[in-house]
């Protein structure tokens, strides 16, 4: 299995149950979901007149379309080679779910790491038992697609991205479809930390008893 990455960091997590933790970010590139707030727009296409060598991937932060394939072993090579001191691998993207992350969370495990993968739901994820998923649903965006059912199922925690009430009813109707013995973590997340949205999902956590997401890593000005 070989992997398109877009880039390789080491920051602090600052999104959902896992903020504030030390993690390694692998960025896959490629995603045709089209959300209208996207931040990573960047990640969409993967062209090969973007393709760079491996140097310019590992280890480096940035706005870029650029992209190398690395097979599972390369990344498991590079992740583990003592250059990084967080033991947290997030998988997002782009949308890291157009790929089987299934080799890759394994063999990470296997050298004691924890892993975590971001997604819009919107395709199969393919992982290990253990990974935690976070799924960020992503309903009514350009690309036209449905959010996957057994995604949404294999969700350890639910990152709903809110602006508006209509954004909390449809919460609460995809949380109303889950299997009654399909619990996971609620987080909201104001879409680009606009006040109006932010004080909404501040209301609903207390509420519903969700927790907020408030992308602390954009309020710091970090990574």
């Amino acid at each position: 299995m070989r992997y398109p990455v877009n880039e390789i960091f080491e920051t602090l997590q600052g999104e959902g149950v896992y903020t504030g933790v030390p993690a390694v970010f692998l960025r896959l590139q490629g995603c045709p979901v089209g959300c209208s707030w996207c931040d990573t727009r960047h990640t969409w296409q993967c062209l090969e007149q973007d393709r760079v060598p491996m140097q310019q991937i590992i280890g480096i932060s940035g706005d870029k379309a650029q992209w190398c394939e690395l097979s599972v072993e390369e990344l498991v090579a590079h992740l583990t080679d003592g250059r990084f001191h967080a033991r947290h691998l997030v998988i997002t993207g782009g949308e890291p779910c157009l790929y089987d992350l299934a080799p890759l969370t394994e063999a990470m495990e296997q050298q004691g790491w924890q892993c975590q993968i971001e997604t819009s739901g919107c395709f199969e994820v393919k992982t290990s038992d253990s990974c935690w998923v976070t799924v960020s649903p992503k309903e009514g965006m350009k690309g036209g697609y449905e959010l996957c059912a057994s995604a949404l199922k294999r969700a350890n925690e639910i990152k709903y991205p809110v602006a508006t009430e209509q954004h909390i009813a449809n919460l609460k109707a995809l949380l109303a479809a889950l299997p009654p013995e399909h619990s996971p973590v609620v987080a909201l997340q104001p879409i680009s930390q606009k006040p109006r949205a932010t004080a909404l999902c501040i209301e609903q956590c207390i509420k519903n008893n969700w927790r907020l997401s408030a992308q602390m890593h954009k309020y710091l000005a970090i990574d």
